[in-house]
């Protein structure tokens, strides 16, 4: 197990086990071209995205290390520009944001009013050791968070809250296992006007389920509530377990509701599934999770995404796992300043809380790598600079084009700054990165811990 150069109280959060994988499978082609899932260091699950100026946020639960149950403390936020290359946002919200949950931090999902950022989620409610949805509140979409209310907003042991504003403003909020319900949200957001209703689960609505007399019907979780072309799609868990996507689509956003079958088969080593859909840069996305990270299953799940396009008639076609993920959606600009935690793939690193804010890398040791896919140098760079740190003697950062193990177009020692979180820049000369080319940043040096990066910067 690693652990934080800053405390070797705390664990490294995905086991030493997927490291040793990832470093032996990143060296193979296939592997060098795979996207999904599309975070490695951490297990994510429950995803949620969200468009917001020109990126994607990306809300997750966080399974911890080794889980045999959904144990999950707190959530995680990333964006990204292209769907390739995401930014970690570190953990904006968990379990102790709220005073007066206990435990439980399963999933939910965040929607933007009025410049306002509100994240529903659901947590047991520690005076009635119930599940209750709760409200966090941010002023950016990467958070931090706080508890909107101090109370949960809706309470009736059920879980798995979606939110939707329609085209006239009325926002509503789906929730439930092993029913579905509704209510109409205020313009605050965050209370709510009538009672909780249960959309009634019939067979036509939400197809035939067989074996089972006290859940006659397909819907067992996770809806996900849009609109499109004036149709509302509710995208929803089936039939645990092992669990599909399925949808059923209605005319309004209360119903009724017609089912319209599968989207994604059972595929995968998790039991579970949930999805997210969006459009971004015109193009249509499908979030889910499975379990392809080494060490992972139904408790250690991890977040991945296709690209896809609605059928002529409005339907969605059946959509597979792959480990391709999404194309890229444009490219990535080196001659500005990215953060070190903005990765399309990693291997043995970590990420951190950095003194200078935002994330940092961490946990590195010798061998160990990042990936930026797309990254358009067009006529070449000159420099590289990268902000490191180091409590050890350093190391090195090998600037390599297309593969871990591709040219070396730059090397930039590191030396020793007194402390992890004592930053300082180095620079050294870049020759043969033009065109657009897969960034792979390689660290070197001896054994342990060799240094921290917090941003990197190319100069043309």
């Amino acid at each position: 197990m690693k652990s934080t150069p800053l405390s070797s109280a705390i664990p490294r959060r995905v086991g030493a086990l997927l490291t040793a994988i990832l470093c032996v499978l990143a060296l193979a082609p296939a592997m060098a071209k795979a996207d999904n899932p599309i975070v490695q260091h951490v297990y994510t699950a429950d995803p949620a995205p969200l468009v917001h100026n020109g990126r994607v946020y990306l809300y997750t639960g966080h399974d911890e290390d080794g889980s045999t149950w959904f144990t999950m403390k707190e959530w995680r936020v990333w964006s990204s520009g292209d769907m390739v290359n995401w930014t970690d946002h570190g953990s904006p919200m968990n379990v102790g944001t709220f005073a007066w949950a206990s435990k439980d931090a399963w999933a939910g999902q965040a929607i933007e009013r009025n410049g306002k950022f509100y994240w529903y989620v659901p947590v047991v409610n520690r005076a009635t050791g119930r599940m209750a949805i709760g409200v966090g509140v941010a002023d950016s979409p990467a958070g931090p968070f706080r508890d909107a209310i101090g109370r949960p907003l809706v309470e009736n042991g059920e879980i798995d809250p979606t939110v939707f504003i329609d085209d006239n403003g009325q926002a509503y909020l789906y929730w439930g296992n092993p029913n579905l319900w509704y209510v109409r949200l205020n313009a605050d957001m965050t209370s709510f006007s009538g009672s909780p209703t249960r959309i009634p689960l019939t067979t036509a609505g939400f197809g035939s389920r067989t074996g089972d007399a006290a859940r006659p019907t397909l819907y067992e979780e996770g809806p996900w509530v849009y609109k499109r072309n004036g149709l509302y799609y509710n995208v929803f868990a089936a039939k645990c377990c092992s669990e599909f996507i399925a949808y059923s689509t209605a005319p309004s956003p209360t119903g009724p509701w017609t089912y319209r079958g599968t989207i994604m088969p059972t595929q995968g080593s998790s039991f579970t599934n949930h999805a997210g859909i969006i459009d971004f840069k015109g193009s249509s996305y499908f979030f889910y999770h499975n379990g392809a990270l080494p060490g992972g299953g139904g408790f250690t799940r991890s977040v991945a995404v296709e690209r896809f396009n609605y059928n002529a008639d409005g339907t969605i076609p059946t959509i597979n796992m792959t480990t391709g993920g999404a194309p890229q959606a444009g490219t990535l600009n080196p001659f500005v300043r990215q953060e070190a935690e903005t990765i399309a793939w990693g291997s043995g690193i970590e990420t951190e809380p950095s003194a200078e804010g935002g994330m940092n890398v961490g946990w590195i040791e010798n061998g160990d790598y990042t990936k930026v896919k797309g990254a358009a140098f067009g006529g070449g760079a000159r420099s590289f600079s990268a902000r490191v740190a180091s409590g050890t003697a350093g190391g090195a950062i090998e600037v390599r084009l297309d593969s871990p193990s591709g040219a070396v177009v730059g090397r930039c020692g590191v030396s020793g700054t007194g402390g992890w979180q004592n930053w300082t820049t180095v620079s050294c000369p870049i020759s043969g990165a033009t065109g657009t080319r897969d960034l792979y940043l390689r660290f070197t040096g001896g054994s342990g811990y060799l240094f921290n990066v917090n941003w990197w910067q190319f100069t043309a």
